[in-house]
């Protein structure tokens, strides 16, 4: 599939409500997401074929292209923050922003967004108009910022300090079903401590700058673009 293909298939989805989409995969809606956090980007990788799954790959490694969908209020701005990927805990010292998985999962994205508006039923709520993403230079170096702070603190044996204050488009939080899941990481003398694993997300004034650069308008609504049909 080239890149031209995926954009295409991508940009069809454009208006259709959840429930469309599923019933032709035969993925069942769940009532809420609650349970289901993950549900929406699932449907859309199957929609679109993505093939990476857990891998620490882009959802796309043959075109280098990570999907990410964002869900919107009716004014168009981003509700919730978006997950990149987990951090390393251990071995951090020789780790580079330029071959982070981090700048790897970032360096394209597909981001579609959707319907967050919890007052409309998941299954009627609709997909919006798919565009593609590639950080500016200004961008890419506020990522590369966040990230080289968030990642000396970590080799410093600093990681329980870390809040998700800190980073001006990148932070860093627990990334676990529940606090008994725990993995290795650098403590504050060097040994090594059990802590949550962490997650590297982009922060919501970041993802709103985006969405504000796709679709330039100042009236947005969610029953205008990008969520129509």
């Amino acid at each position: 599939m080239q890149l031209s293909q995926l954009f295409e298939r991508a940009s069809a989805l454009a208006g259709y409500r959840f429930i469309d989409v599923a019933t032709v995969l035969g993925m069942a809606v769940p009532e809420n997401l609650r349970r289901n956090k993950g549900w929406v980007g699932q449907l859309l990788e199957a929609a679109l074929g993505a093939s990476a799954g857990s891998q620490a790959l882009q959802d796309f490694p043959e075109l280098g292209v990570e999907l990410k969908t964002i869900p919107l209020d009716a004014n168009g701005k981003p509700l919730e923050t978006t997950f990149v990927c987990t951090t390393p805990l251990l071995d951090v010292h020789q780790l580079t922003w330029e071959t982070s998985n981090v700048r790897n999962k970032l360096q394209c994205v597909l981001w579609i967004p959707v319907d967050g508006r919890r007052e409309v039923p998941l299954a009627e709520r609709r997909i919006g108009t798919a565009f593609l993403w590639q950080p500016t230079a200004a961008q890419d170096a506020q990522l590369k910022a966040d990230w080289q702070e968030h990642m000396d603190k970590i080799a410093l044996g600093e990681v329980e300090h870390i809040t998700a204050h800190q980073g001006e488009v990148l932070q860093l939080r627990p990334k676990a079903a529940h606090s008994r899941v725990l993995t290795d990481a650098i403590g504050p003398d060097g040994r090594i401590i059990q802590t949550l694993p962490r997650g590297f997300y982009l922060k919501t004034s970041f993802t709103a700058q985006i969405i504000a650069q796709a679709f330039p308008t100042s009236h947005f609504e969610v029953s205008h673009a990008p969520i129509s049909r």
